[in-house]
């Protein structure tokens, strides 16, 4: 019984942007039923059934990125400044300088922990280094221990070599590495004379999600034909080696490109249209590894800043103000639902707000409505609101039953003031510290435009401790002790059992390796903890990256709610 439903199917699935396609009607071919969304048919085969009756399935890919681009491009056409990416330079120098030092926070494929050790030591120099860096750093290439080869190779330390002479027209480019599906495909071609169909039952195979099943028949018949054309064992077995390695983990070298082109596009934009391209990906959260505020953050050390939410100045989306300044949208603020905005924004358009009773008179948000925009700052711009603290007092004192309906439009006047009522009694409260401010920031916006809460802690401290900029000014092998906020954590199944964390400070961000030991000892901690007090000693790594490798960790002391949500083993 067990070998009879081994692998039958174990529940129903939907992909989410599969389509299938054929010249007549699907219900005339294929038992369909309606999926548990409204509105939406799913086959009762799967992919492969349909794929061996020769019915055309298509998957749309859903990216982010593109989305965050678009809005990119449209700011910068508004500011008179247009792009287009068909036309931009293969061959940027400050693309690809952005590119060689890891600069590459928001942008796309381009920006994760792994890619950003490796972009130093590669130093990509032309679009198809973009193509392979994209490329590299997949399961597959890791697992097969490609990686170190290629770099090793790239950068001098390894001779080049094609396994087999007749391997070099294809690996030439990849430097005697097959880093791409074609390539193996096309190896498997040479060396044991495989044809077309056969090539592409392999790449059915290592497509497969149960690729051993597949794979075991034809890599006996690889063998075999290896055999027969007297091929040296030694290289048999790394043929056989290479083409496992890529067995549910093949990257087409096409879909690199495809891939390569977005993460090219990305960085020439962050390089050269620095207050759109973050406008951009404000505006399109959530996507990629980095929250809002380590945009914002990064946004600032490129010499972009942002500009806190306003009644007064805001739209509902972030907006460019000029080259170095963004508005933060109304978007921003967590609890205001879309129909507010529209209120807020139809009103002002009206007339300007002259108070505060006059905006809740006309706009009628609700209790909660209020709390927020008065915590969050938002109304600090309105005359007579001296802070936050002031705003929530003066919005609280306001009785209900006073806002009445706001008059019809055709009665509205520019300037015109809507307050009949004199402004409550003003009490005197303390501003918020700094402090309060950074956790109301982040419980209503998840980002702050004020400054980094490491900045706040390293104020109060006697001790001095590195930082994410100074490590690139230490020694090797320093011992040293940082502090910072944890915005990522990765432990990949091709770790080993280490664990990666990205530790952001007001200066930058630090990359911590733990060792398998130290991430079990120090388990909860890492894996609770939003702050950390981390001990270690530097390395410097090919490509003069720094990574501090760890020994001890500790809670830093700081709150859970100053910190943004952190980008967790995905």
């Amino acid at each position: 019984l067990y070998h009879a439903i081994l692998h039958a199917p174990r529940h129903l699935g939907q992909h989410s942007g599969g389509m299938v396609f054929c010249d007549e009607g699907l219900d005339h071919i294929i038992p369909l039923q309606p999926a548990t969304m409204p509105n939406r048919t799913v086959l009762q085969w799967d992919k492969d059934d349909c794929e061996d009756l020769g019915i055309v399935k298509v998957d749309l890919l859903g990216l982010g990125m593109l989305a965050a681009m678009e809005d990119t491009l449209r700011i910068c056409e508004r500011r008179s400044r247009p792009v287009n990416l068909a036309r931009i330079s293969k061959s940027d120098p400050e693309t690809f300088d952005l590119l060689c030092r890891a600069d590459t926070v928001g942008t796309f494929q381009v920006e994760s922990r792994a890619q950003m050790a490796t972009l130093p030591i590669m130093q990509p120099k032309t679009f198809y280094d973009v193509a392979v860096e994209v490329a590299i750093i997949r399961p597959g290439p890791i697992v097969g221990d490609l990686v170190h080869p290629y770099l090793n190779r790239r950068t001098g330390r390894e001779k080049i070599e094609y396994i087999h002479p007749d391997f070099e027209p294809i690996l030439k480019r990849t430097l005697g590495v097959p880093l791409f599906q074609e390539q193996v495909l096309r190896m498997a071609m040479v060396i044991a004379d495989f044809s077309g169909v056969e090539a592409d039952q392999l790449r059915k195979a290592m497509a497969f999600k149960r690729a051993d099943e597949r794979m075991a028949p034809i890599i006996e018949t690889l063998k075999s034909r290896m055999a027969d054309r007297g091929i040296d064992p030694h290289v048999q077995e790394r043929v056989i080696q290479s083409i496992g390695s890529f067995a549910l983990y093949g990257f087409p070298e096409s879909h690199a490109i495809s891939f390569a082109l977005i993460a090219y596009a990305s960085c020439w934009l962050k390089a050269h249209r620095p207050a759109e391209f973050y406008c951009g990906l404000i505006n399109n959260q959530p996507m990629g590894f980095y929250s809002v505020n380590t945009l914002l953050q990064d946004a600032k050390r490129h010499g972009v800043r942002a500009k806190p939410v306003s009644v007064i100045h805001s739209l509902a989306e972030t907006e460019v103000l000029d080259d170095h300044t963004l508005r933060l949208g109304l978007q921003r603020l967590k609890g205001l639902t879309r129909k507010t905005i529209e209120r807020l924004l139809e009103q002002r358009s009206l007339a300007q707000f002259t108070s505060l009773p006059d905006l809740l008179r006309r706009v009628k948000p609700n209790v909660k409505e209020r709390r927020i925009l008065a915590a969050s700052g938002s109304l600090n711009d309105l005359p007579e609101i001296e802070h936050r603290r002031d705003a929530l007092w003066q919005a609280e004192q306001l009785p209900l039953d006073d806002l009445f309906a706001t008059p019809p439009s055709s009665m509205i006047r520019p300037g015109h003031d809507f307050s009949t009522t004199s402004p409550p009694q003003k009490k005197i409260l303390p501003m918020m510290d700094s402090l309060e401010r950074l956790n109301t920031d982040f419980a209503l916006q998840g980002a702050t435009t004020g400054p980094h809460p490491m900045r706040l802690w390293r104020q109060s401290q006697s001790e001095t401790f590195a930082t994410a900029a100074s490590l690139f000014e230490l020694p090797h092998g320093m011992p040293l002790t940082i502090a910072g906020l944890v915005i990522c954590r990765q432990r990949p199944g091709t770790a080993k059992g280490h664990c990666f964390i990205s530790l952001e400070d007001e200066y930058g961000i630090a990359n911590l390796f733990i060792p398998r030991k130290t991430f079990h000892q120090y388990r909860l901690t890492i894996t609770s903890e939003s702050f950390l007090l981390v001990r270690g000693r530097l390395q410097i790594t090919e490509g003069k990256q720094p990574t501090v490798y760890v020994v001890s960790l500790a809670p830093l002391g700081l709150a859970p709610e100053l910190a943004p949500t952190s980008h967790d083993f995905h």
